[in-house]
C-alpha cells in the first residue's frame, strides 16, 4: 500500500519528541510523502525547513482561519514574498491552510471574507492548487470557488459535508479530504455520503496531530495512521484498501503535479 498524507501538521510541537522516527515509522508503512500545511506566519519558516530536510515532506504557506486574531494586515504581503521566493521549488506544493469557518462563533464572518478571497486570488496568481479549510460554511465557500473560476482546483480538507455540496465542489475541480471524521460510527451522514463519492473525489489525510480516527480514539493523531484510516474508508465503501490507496495517491498526485 502507497499512499499521501495530504493534510498534516507535523512540524507542531506535539511532534518535537520523535519526528525523525515518526517519518522512518512512515516511510515503513507506506506513507511515502506527507504535505504540512502552514496555519500562520510565524510557523511558515519551521515547516518550509522540514521540507526541505525531510525526504517525502512536502510544503504548503496559509493563514488559517481559526487565527484570525493572530493575523495582520501585513501577513499577506509576507505570503505572497513566500511563494515568490518559493516558486518553481519541487517541495512548494500549494497555498493552504486556509478558508472560512462558520463553526467557532467568535470568529468574525466579515474579517474571514476578505482574508480567504486575497488567498485564493494568490494560488490564481502563482498556478497553485488551494487547500482549504471549511466547517459549516459550504455555501459561501462555494460561491466564491464559483467566482474566482481556478484553474488548478485543489482539495476541501475533513470533507463534513452533504453530497450535493460534494458534487458543487466536484464540479469545480476539487478533491474532498477524508480523515479519521468518518471512522467514528456516529458520522452517519457523512458515512451515508463517502459510500456514493467516486474514487476519483477522494484524497486521504490525517490532519494530525488533530482529528484521530476510531481505531486511535486516545492521544496524539499521527500520519502513521494513515493505513488504517485507508482500511477502514475502504470497508465503508466496500472495496479493497489496496484499491482506495491507489486512487487516492493518483489523485493526491493530480492536484499537486507530481509524477
Amino acid at each position: 500500500m502507497r499512499l499521501i498524507d495530504t493534510h498534516t501538521h507535523l512540524d507542531f510541537p506535539d511532534f518535537d519528541d520523535d519526528r525523525s522516527e515518526v517519518l522512518r515509522h512512515c516511510q515503513a508503512l507506506g506513507v511515502e510523502r506527507q504535505v504540512v500545511l502552514g496555519v500562520y506566519r510565524d510557523n511558515w519558516q519551521r515547516l518550509w525547513d522540514l521540507a526541505q530536510q525531510e525526504r517525502g515532506v512536502y510544503a504548503a504557506f496559509g493563514l488559517h482561519p481559526v487565527y484570525l486574531d493572530r493575523h495582520r494586515p501585513e501577513d499577506l504581503d509576507a505570503l505572497r514574498d513566500w511563494l515568490t521566493r518559493c516558486a518553481g521549488h519541487p517541495k512548494l506544493c500549494a497555498v493552504g491552510e486556509f478558508g472560512l469557518d462558520y463553526y467557532l462563533e467568535e470568529l468574525d464572518r466579515e474579517r474571514q471574507q476578505p482574508l480567504f478571497e486575497a488567498q485564493l486570488a494568490l494560488a490564481a496568481d502563482f498556478g497553485l492548487p488551494v487547500l482549504l479549510h471549511v466547517r459549516r460554511a459550504h455555501a459561501p465557500t462555494i460561491a466564491a470557488l464559483k467566482r474566482f473560476k481556478l484553474e488548478r482546483a485543489g482539495i476541501v480538507h475533513a470533507f463534513a459535508g452533504s453530497a450535493e455540496e460534494a458534487r458543487e465542489y466536484l464540479k469545480l475541480g476539487f478533491k474532498l479530504g477524508l480523515g479519521g471524521a468518518p471512522t467514528w460510527p456516529q458520522a452517519k451522514r457523512l458515512r451515508r455520503t463517502i459510500v456514493d463519492l467516486p474514487l476519483d473525489a477522494i484524497v486521504l489525510e490525517t490532519d494530525s496531530p488533530d482529528m484521530a480516527p476510531s481505531m486511535h480514539p486516545e492521544g496524539r493523531n499521527s500520519p502513521e495512521h494513515l493505513p488504517d484510516i485507508c482500511t477502514a474508508l475502504a470497508e465503508l465503501k466496500g472495496i479493497a484498501p489496496d484499491e482506495l490507496a491507489a486512487a487516492s495517491t493518483a489523485n493526491a498526485k493530480a492536484v499537486f503535479g507530481w509524477d
